[in-house]
């Protein structure tokens, strides 16, 4: 899915992120009122934080001023030129919960687009559409899987693909990959590079990726498949492609989305990223993370590509001297360019010669 297709952007929108924002749970409504070029983030819907700044709940100076209130009619009265509501949280359970119900029902009698990120799909329950099509709102289910016949299993036609490809993995879930992978994307186009991204989760679609789908939704023998199709799109059109990762190669639970991403996407290079203080995997306490190291030897032994550098939460020259890899701290002034010159140095030294006829290939 590409959002930025199907909206004038940046569009006028409210965020909703009841109970959730600035809080892990929030992270897409983090990421879309930070980092989105599809939407242009208006008012955010959250009881909890109501009355606060964006800048103090999610602690960044970048932040927009822009109001935070109780619910979606209250944004409507703050930002009545809102073309969109964004739904940023998908709560457990998967289900839509009662009390959002009236917010999501005065949104879309105001004219407003939904964009979901819930597990249940709106635009397949009659009430949904028969609200829309009366007053002329459209509903945009982003976890919603690609159809049968954009399926297939991968057959390494990324292969062909000319442009460089740098995936980001992880130690962990909820670990910093598609807030770098965008960081690397905007520091890469702010260098004037042509540039381009692939998302394989709701955030990423929602921030403005060039292509993406959510494939933890897609059936496993096609997940690599669709992930190579992804590459190649944004491969045709720019010269280097980021592809957002998901989880780690060492998780128990989620390994398998992860190494159908690394296949599908085949990089050039690889960008790791790690919270060196964490010792337990999110939400998952009995499963301890394995590190760097290990996980840096799995990723150099399933694929073809090299870590380049390590996106840290941490200090990075500490984890520079410990790991003895390249590292930055994205969300510290200059830590994205940091990380982005040790792609490209990565990328050079990879890269393969020319031949006689001044020919190069992936």
């Amino acid at each position: 899915m590409n959002l930025r297709d199907q909206f004038d952007v940046p569009a006028p929108a409210i965020v909703l992120a009841e109970g959730e924002f600035g809080k892990t749970g929030g992270k897409t409504a983090n990421g879309v009122v930070l980092h989105s070029d599809v939407f242009d983030a208006r008012a955010v819907v959250d009881a909890d934080t109501a009355g606060e700044s964006p800048t103090d709940v999610l602690s960044n100076s970048d932040a927009p001023d822009v109001p935070i209130v109780e619910t979606v009619a209250d944004a409507l009265e703050a930002a009545p030129e809102a073309e969109a509501l964004v739904i940023g949280v998908a709560p457990a359970g998967g289900d839509l919960p009662d009390a959002w119900v009236s917010d999501i029902e005065d949104a879309i009698r105001a004219g407003c687009d939904v964009v979901s990120g819930l597990h249940v799909f709106l635009s397949e329950r009659e009430r949904w559409r028969a609200l829309a099509d009366e007053h002329g709102a459209r509903l945009f289910d982003v976890r919603k899987p690609p159809g049968e016949a954009d399926l297939r299993v991968g057959d390494g036609s990324v292969d062909a693909v000319e442009a460089d490809v740098v995936l980001t993995l992880g130690t962990d879930c909820a670990v910093g990959k598609r807030t770098t992978t965008f960081e690397l994307y905007r520091a890469a186009r702010e260098a004037g590079l042509d540039a381009g991204w692939v998302a394989t989760g709701q955030t990423g679609i929602m921030v403005g990726a060039h292509e993406g789908a959510v494939i933890d939704r897609v059936p496993a023998d096609f997940t690599a498949g669709v992930v190579e199709d992804m590459v190649k799109a944004v491969g045709a059109d720019h010269d280097l492609v980021f592809v957002e990762g998901q989880a780690s190669l060492t998780h128990r639970a989620y390994s398998g989305v992860t190494l159908s991403i690394l296949h599908g996407a085949w990089p050039d290079a690889v960008v790791l990223a790690d919270d060196p203080d964490r010792t337990d995997r999110t939400h998952f306490e009995s499963f301890r993370i394995d590190g760097v190291d290990h996980e840096r030897r799995l990723i150099e032994d399933l694929s073809d590509a090299a870590v380049a550098g390590v996106s840290t939460w941490g200090d990075a020259a500490t984890e520079r001297e410990r790991l003895g890899l390249p590292a930055a701290n994205v969300y510290d002034d200059g830590g994205p360019e940091e990380l982005l010159a040790a792609v490209r140095e990565r990328l050079d030294a990879d890269a393969p010669a020319a031949d006689e006829s001044g020919v190069t290939g992936r």
